[in-house]
């Protein structure tokens, strides 16, 4: 037994038969007059006290090891532990080192939100020759970027309603994962700045159209706002809310990078009357959205349904958001676009890093693609089957900065969503205590109690302020690089550092010509997969 056990098990030995003298001194007296007259042996008595009864509930009935063997004081350790994560941030880690979001770049999103001072003094603090630092070569003709290609046009030949999409969006967060107030906060703030806010396979809420903000409405394999009472697609729910004005585009989630594959449970006791409204499912009963989409189960079907949201739309732009896994199952989906004709009118590209509200640890750490890899990937088979200019990318992955906005672009994305940085313009501090209700903050939860400390006004402007200070950032350094038109900018213009030196993302991974999956000339690094792909299964 060390010492510090033996004086602990000394003075828990002594409590007990100090606090019973101390109660015969008092002679059961335990008042106010008392506590009057003799203050330090009163509150003695009663800390000795609690100390015995807590300490023989917790020797002999409780369930922790700890406090069997060091009962009461095996609590301090507990409470230490609980407040550990916030230990961490505010008194341990440094500018840079923290997850998801290392505090230089959460300090950035909350600065461009407020329209405060974003610049840096004294220098870099990142390791700039750290194995694994991308970094671009600027331009000694510095330019910048015209106002005609600050939007992108999300619409191939068979949309009929295109639309003039920003740079950068909302990504989808239901109303569900993120509070009324929330979800109102950035929809006025996508009002006022001009851009568009996934609502997230949650559904349309009213919370959604209340301050007329452009939304993508994203249907998720629970058909949420467009099902039957089986959980199958309803064709004319999807028709009404899909035709409404504030509805742009339609997006359909096959998976997401936090849990791809990975069904979903909102269990009964959480579906109020108004979740049952907005996600058409019945009061007080628990929702299964499964890991795979009931409405299809190949690449021609998939094909076939986009084709039939397209219709039901009344021809607004239709894509799906996926996280990319087995390559044979995107080269798979460009087959079947090849086959049928049917082309999306965009693709949206989910990074394994990417957040939810809660997700299995196993799922969150091991599965999918990063969004570099993904996005580049994605770009590259496009053009190598022939069709990339058929659709828009829009690709997602932990965006925070001008440059975390730019590397998606030069790999191949002409769109960038963002969520938790839009999340952190409301107020979120990154607590990560999105899966317990308990957001301190009011952005995470479905407590009004808490939501209520989100100002709807205020936080909409921060919206506002945050996505047109990043879009500023990223179109600067397209500016410095010496391009007036960031599709000028490509996968050779982005840097990564290994040991042996900067490589381009075109030398670190293959590229591919118009075509060249087409072609008798398919590089080592495509083939196995394209020659195994099938448009008739996945």
């Amino acid at each position: 037994m060390t010492p510090i056990v033996r004086l602990y098990w000394s003075i828990a030995l002594l409590a007990t038969p100090a606090s019973i003298a101390l109660l015969i001194y008092f002679a059961g007296d335990i008042s106010l007059a008392a506590f009057s007259t003799r203050p330090f042996l009163f509150t003695l008595t009663l800390v000795l006290l609690v100390w015995t009864v807590l300490g023989a509930y917790e020797i002999f009935l409780s369930e922790s090891n700890l406090r069997r063997n060091y009962p009461v004081l095996a609590n301090i350790r507990y409470m230490l532990e609980y407040i550990r994560p916030e230990i961490q941030q505010y008194f341990i880690a440094n500018n840079t080192e923290e997850r998801p979001f290392s505090r230089e770049r959460r300090n950035l999103i909350y600065r461009r939100s407020k329209g405060a001072n974003d610049t840096l003094p004294f220098g870099t603090q990142q390791d700039i020759l750290a194995e694994g630092y991308r970094s671009l070569n600027h331009s000694i003709l510095a330019t910048s970027v015209s106002k005609e290609h600050a939007r992108v046009q999300v619409g191939n030949s068979a949309c009929q309603q295109p639309y003039l999409a920003s740079r950068l969006n909302i990504s989808g967060m239901s109303f569900g994962a993120i509070s009324s107030r929330a979800i109102e906060a950035m929809n006025k703030g996508a009002k006022l700045g001009d851009f568009a806010q996934n609502t997230g396979e949650g559904g349309i809420s009213e919370y959604h159209l209340k301050h007329g903000g452009d939304l993508v409405w994203q249907i998720g394999t629970g058909y949420f706002g467009c099902r039957n009472a089986d959980g199958r697609f309803d064709g004319e729910a999807f028709r009404q809310r899909a035709t409404l004005d504030a509805v742009k585009m339609i997006e359909l989630k096959i998976s997401q990078g936090a849990k791809p594959s990975h069904g979903g449970v909102l269990p009964g006791a959480k579906v109020t009357a108004e979740i049952a409204r907005i996600r058409t499912v019945e009061i007080g009963k628990t929702v299964y959205s499964p890991a795979c989409h009931p409405e299809f189960s190949t690449p021609l079907g998939l094909m076939e349904f986009i084709q039939r949201l397209r219709e039901l739309s009344d021809g607004k732009p239709v894509g799906f958001k996926f996280c990319l896994g087995k390559k044979t199952d995107f080269m798979a989906i460009v087959k079947a676009m090849l086959e049928t004709g049917i082309y999306p009118d965009f693709i949206s590209i989910d990074g394994a890093e990417g957040g939810t509200g809660a997700a299995p640890l196993e799922f969150s750490n091991r599965l999918g693609t990063p969004c570099m890899e993904a996005t580049y990937y994605v770009n590259e088979v496009l053009i190598g089957a022939g069709i990339r200019e058929q659709m828009q990318l829009i690709s997602s992955g932990q965006t925070a900065s001008g440059f975390d906005m730019l590397e998606k672009l030069l790999v191949g994305a002409n769109i960038v969503n963002a969520a938790r940085a839009f999340m952190m313009s409301v107020g979120c501090v990154q607590a990560q205590s999105c899966n317990t209700n308990h957001c301190p903050t009011g952005v995470a939860t479905q407590d009004p109690a808490r939501a209520r400390a989100i100002n709807v006004e205020e936080k909409a402007l921060r919206v506002k302020n945050y996505q047109a200070a990043t879009i500023h950032a990223c179109f600067d350094l397209i500016g410095a690089m010496g391009f007036d038109n960031p599709d000028l900018a490509t996968a050779a213009d982005l840097y990564t550092r290994y040991h042996e030196g900067l490589k381009n993302f075109d030398q670190i991974y293959q590229p591919l010509i118009k075509g060249q999956l087409l072609s008798d000339s398919i590089p080592t690094a495509y083939l196995h997969d394209w020659q195994h792909a099938s448009a008739k299964h996945f």
